[in-house]
């Protein structure tokens, strides 16, 4: 039987990280789509973003590991 693949609440680990010049804090992992939700720490009007797994820097891949 295939494994569940669940969504993890990571907002309480305060991950921020720097992409096109501005400071992201990641909210939530969706590992059946491999996607983020991101929300800017400087700009409160963008919003939540989905940004793909893969376009997020190396250093917070190694602290999220999909496995």
């Amino acid at each position: 039987m295939a494994k569940k693949k669940e969504n993890i609440d990571l907002h309480t680990k305060d991950i921020i990280f720097l992409m096109q010049n501005e400071e992201y804090k990641v909210l939530r992992f969706y590992q059946a789509k491999m996607t983020l939700d991101i929300v800017s720490t400087s700009n409160t009007k963008e919003g939540i973003k989905n940004v793909p797994f893969a376009q997020v820097p190396k250093e917070i891949k190694k602290i999220i590991k999909p496995n």
